[in-house]
C-alpha cells in the first residue's frame, strides 16, 4: 500500500494559523515540501503542516496548540539530522525565520547582556507580519541553503585536485586490479621531486602541492563519496591553469580523455545549485540573499585568490584584548551564516607589528554544515580540543518548555535544566535564541594531506598518525579518514591538521605527520589561512549529498590498538562507494568540563570515530548499513568508552545506546524529564522512551521510509536488531 498522510483541517489550519504570525503549510500547499524535507533523503515526513514562526512567543503557542489537540510537535533547526525526528511530528515547528546574530565583548566585570534583556528581532513592535507567497519563502529559502553549500573557500588546491581535468598515467604499486584509464596528478618533467621535497613544498605556498602517484580513479568516483559541494563550471583548458597542481602544465601534457570532461560526473544527478566560484573569484554571494538582510554585514568576502589572505587581514602579529566574546543568536541560523558573521565583525586587538581592523572571534562549533542543535547536543569541532565542545560554551538558552513558558536556562536559573539541555536539549524543549562563548582566532595553519589507499600499507598510516598526536597540545585538532571508492578504482586516505595558530608553530606537528613515506603524497596543501575558510574543510573532502540515503554511527574510544587498525582496513577494503571512515583525536580541553549530561568518562576518550555513509535512493546494497554496524558495534567494541556524543547519534539507533551516550548521568536525566515534559511532548527527539518511562522501538519512533525502499529497509532492520 502507498504511504498516505492526512493533512490538517480547515478548523485547526484556521485556528494555527491566527494563533501564531508566521507562515503555515498544509500538505497540500507548494511550499510544504520545503520546509519538510532534510538532508537525508531516507526519510518521508508524515506530518499535517509546517510552521514557521517568528519568535519564541509563536512557538509558545504552537506547542500550546499540539497539547490542545493531542498533535506532536517536532522541531527543525537545520535539517542536518539524519534520523528525522525533525520532521517526524504531526506538526513541523521550522525555525528558520529566527536568523539574528550579533557579538558583544564582555562587560568590564567579565559579565554579558542576559538575553532576557534583548528582543529578538521580529518582537519589535509585535506586528503582524505578512507573509509573501509560499512559493517564493520556500525558494529563497532553497536559495540560502545553496549559496551555504560552497566549500571550495576551504582550498582551491583541494578543489583542483578532486575537479581537475584528467592527467596520464604513472607507474604505482598497486594492491588490486588496474583499471582501464590511469591518470597522473602532477605536471610534466616533475617526477625527479622527491616526496619528501613535495610534502615541504606547501610551507612556503598557500595554493598548496602535489607529488607523482597514481590516483586509479578517485576522481571519477569523488561525487559518489559525499558531494556536498555544487557541480563546477566548465574546467578551463589545463594549460591556463595555475600551480594549484604543483605547477603550471604545458602543450605536451597528454591526458586520458577530453579537458573539460567533469571527471566526477559517474554519478552526477542534476542539480539546482548554483555553478561553483572559479578558483580566483572573490565571492560576495550572502548579501545578495534577501532574507539574510536583517543580519549578514556589507561587502562580505570569500577570498581564496593569490593575495587573498592578505585581503581577509589576517592579523597574525596581533593580540587579542578579549579572551573571549559572547555571541548571540537564532536558533535559525545555520552554523556558517554565524561563523560569517563573526569573521566579519572582528573584535579590538592589541598589534605587535603592524596595523589592522582587529580579530574574529568564532563560537566552537562543529566543522560545517551543520544547525544550532550542535549547541544542545555536543558539537565536536576544530576547537574543542582547546575550548571545550559547543555546550561547554553555551551560557544561556531561551527555550519554550513543553506547558509553554518562555525561559532564560542558565547557570543560575533552571541550573538543573542547564544541566540537561547541555547533551539532550531537544528532548527537554525547543530552544529560540542562543548566548555562547567565542574565542579570538586570528589565524590556524591547517590543510590537508592526501594519500591513496592501499590495504598493505594504510595500517601503517594510520599508526604513524596516532603516534604522532600522542601528547598533542589542545591547540592541534588532527583527524585521519578513508573514503572509499567504486570496485576497481582507488579509494583515498586523508589526513586533516588544524594548529590554532600561526605556521611557525604548527609546523612541527605537520613535519611529523608528513613524515611518513609509505606511498607518495597525492596533495598536501596545509598553510595558514581564515578559521571560517578552515570550517569548510571537512565538507569539501567529504562531498557529502543532499537528498541521498545516509546512514551515521559513531563511538568514542579509549585507545586505537594496532589490531584494531589491522582489521578496520582490512574491513574498510570491502566497503561500498560512499563510505567514509573517521578517526578524530579528542581529549584537550573536553575532559576540563563536568558539569553537563556528557559524562566525564565519555570526555576522557582518546579518539571520537564516525562512519558516515550515503548512497543513491536507487541503490538497495546491505554492505552500506552493515559495513557501518559491524565495525562500530563489532570491530571496535572492545575499546568503546560508552556511547557517542549525542550529536552523532544517527537513524534506527537501539534504546541501549542512546542511554550510553550519557552513561551514569541517565538517572538524573529521566527525572528531569519527568519534572519538565512529563507527558513525553518532545518525543520527536533522541529520547528512546513513552512517557511511561517504556523502551520505544526505534523504527516505530522515526519517520517512514520511502515507500519503494520500505521491503529492503525492514529487512536490514531485523539484521541490526535481532
Amino acid at each position: 500500500m502507498p504511504l498516505t498522510f492526512a493533512s490538517l483541517s480547515d478548523q485547526l489550519y484556521d485556528e494555527l494559523g491566527s494563533a501564531c504570525r508566521g507562515q503555515v503549510y498544509r500538505r497540500s500547499d507548494p511550499g510544504f515540501f520545503d520546509y519538510s524535507k532534510i538532508f537525508n533523503g531516507n526519510v518521508v515526513s508524515s506530518a499535517q503542516a509546517v510552521v514557521c514562526p517568528l519568535d519564541a512567543e509563536d512557538v509558545s503557542k504552537i506547542v500550546m496548540f499540539c497539547t490542545k489537540h493531542s498533535l506532536s510537535p517536532s522541531v527543525k533547526a537545520g535539517g542536518y539530522g539524519t534520523a528525522g525526528w525533525a520532521i517526524g511530528g504531526d506538526i513541523i515547528i521550522d525555525l528558520s525565520k529566527l536568523v539574528e546574530v550579533d557579538i558583544e565583548p564582555p562587560k568590564e566585570d567579565g559579565s554579558f547582556t542576559s538575553l532576557r534583556d534583548v528582543a529578538s528581532v521580529h518582537s519589535k513592535g509585535k506586528k503582524v507580519v505578512v507573509p509573501s507567497s509560499s512559493t517564493n519563502a520556500a525558494k529563497r529559502r532553497r536559495e540560502d541553503d545553496d549559496n551555504l553549500r560552497h566549500y571550495d573557500s576551504a582550498s582551491q588546491a583541494v578543489a583542483s585536485f578532486l575537479r581537475g581535468p584528467p592527467f596520464s598515467a604513472s607507474p604505482a604499486t598497486t594492491d588490486g586490479p588496474s583499471p582501464s584509464i590511469r591518470r597522473r596528478v602532477e605536471g610534466p618533467g616533475s617526477s625527479s621531486v622527491s616526496p619528501l621535497q613535495s610534502l615541504q613544498a606547501s610551507s612556503s605556498s598557500s595554493s598548496g602541492s602535489i607529488s607523482s602517484g597514481d590516483l586509479e580513479g578517485f576522481r571519477e568516483r569523488s561525487t559518489s563519496t559525499l558531494d556536498t559541494t555544487p557541480s563546477p563550471p566548465p574546467v578551463r583548458d589545463s594549460a591556463s591553469i595555475p600551480t594549484a597542481i604543483s605547477g603550471p602544465t604545458t602543450g605536451n601534457s597528454t591526458n586520458d580523455g577530453p579537458r573539460d570532461a567533469n571527471p566526477f560526473g559517474y554519478l552526477e544527478t542534476t542539480s539546482n545549485f548554483p555553478p561553483a566560484p572559479p578558483p580566483t573569484a572573490l565571492q560576495s554571494t550572502y548579501n545578495s540573499v534577501p532574507s539574510l538582510a536583517s543580519w549578514a554585514p556589507p561587502n562580505l568576502i570569500f577570498a581564496n585568490a593569490p593575495g587573498g589572505f592578505e585581503s581577509m587581514h589576517i592579523p597574525a602579529q596581533a593580540e587579542p584584548i578579549h579572551a573571549h566574546a559572547y555571541v548571540t543568536f537564532g536558533a535559525g541560523m545555520r552554523q556558517k551564516e554565524i561563523d560569517t558573521y563573526t569573521a566579519q565583525q572582528k573584535l579590538e586587538a592589541r598589534y605587535i607589528t603592524g596595523v589592522g581592523d582587529g580579530i574574529p572571534y568564532h563560537v566552537p562549533f562543529a566543522a560545517h554544515p551543520v544547525g544550532s542543535s550542535i549547541m544542545l547536543l555536543g558539537g565536536f569541532g576544530f576547537l574543542s580540543r582547546l575550548h571545550g565542545l559547543s555546550i561547554d560554551n553555551l551560557v544561556e538558552v531561551e527555550m519554550v518548555l513543553a506547558d509553554g513558558r518562555i525561559v532564560i536556562v542558565s547557570e543560575n536559573e533552571y541550573p538543573d535544566l542547564y544541566w540537561a539541555v547541555r547533551g539532550a536539549g531537544p528532548c527537554f524543549g525547543i530552544a529560540t535564541r542562543y548566548k555562547a562563548k567565542a574565542y579570538p582566532v586570528p589565524v590556524v595553519f591547517a590543510g590537508n594531506l592526501i594519500y591513496r589507499f592501499n590495504k598493505a600499507t594504510a595500517p601503517s598510516l594510520i599508526k604513524h598518525f596516532r603516534d604522532c598526536v600522542k601528547g598533542a597540545p589542545r591547540e592541534l585538532y588532527a583527524n585521519i579518514l578513508l573514503t572509499a571508492g567504486p570496485a576497481g578504482k582507488d579509494s583515498l586516505m586523508v589526513v586533516q591538521m588544524c594548529y590554532i595558530g600561526s605556521r611557525e608553530k604548527g609546523h612541527e606537528y605537520l613535519s611529523a605527520i608528513s613524515s611518513w613515506d609509505g606511498e607518495r603524497c597525492l596533495l598536501n596543501e596545509v598553510d595558514e589561512k581564515s578559521f571560517l575558510h578552515q570550517q569548510d574543510s571537512v565538507a569539501q573532502v567529504l562531498r557529502g549529498k543532499a537528498g541521498r540515503q545516509w546512514f551515521i554511527r559513531s563511538a568514542l574510544i579509549s585507545s586505537l590498538p594496532d589490531d584494531i587498525i589491522n582489521d578496520t582496513v582490512m574491513q574498510f577494503a570491502d566497503t561500498p562507494v560512499g563510505c567514509t571512515w573517521l578517526f578524530e583525536l579528542a581529549g584537550g580541553a573536553i575532559g576540563d568540563f563536568e558539569d553537563t549530561c556528557v559524562p566525564k568518562s565519555q570526555r576522557e576518550a582518546a579518539f571520537t570515530i564516525a562512519a558516515l555513509h550515503q548512497w543513491e535512493m536507487d541503490i538497495d546494497d546491505d554492505r552500506c548499513i552493515d559495513s557501518a554496524e559491524e565495525w562500530i558495534a563489532g570491530t571496535l567494541k572492545p575499546v568503546h568508552v560508552g556511547g557517542p556524543f549525542p550529536s552523532f547519534v544517527g537513524r534506527h539507533e537501539p534504546a541501549q545506546r542512546i542511554k550510553a551516550c550519557f552513561g551514569d548521568n541517565w538517572a538524573r536525566l529521566c527525572e528531569i524529564k519527568g519534572l519538565y515534559d512529563p507527558k513525553n511532548i518532545f518525543r520527536n527527539s533522541l529520547w528512546p522512551l513513552d512517557a511511561a518511562g517504556d523502551i520505544v522501538e526505534p523504527e516505530t519512533h522515526e519517520p517512514p521510509t520511502p515507500e519503494y525502499l520500505t521491503t529492503s529497509i525492514r529487512g536490514q532492520k531485523r539484521k541490526i536488531f535481532k
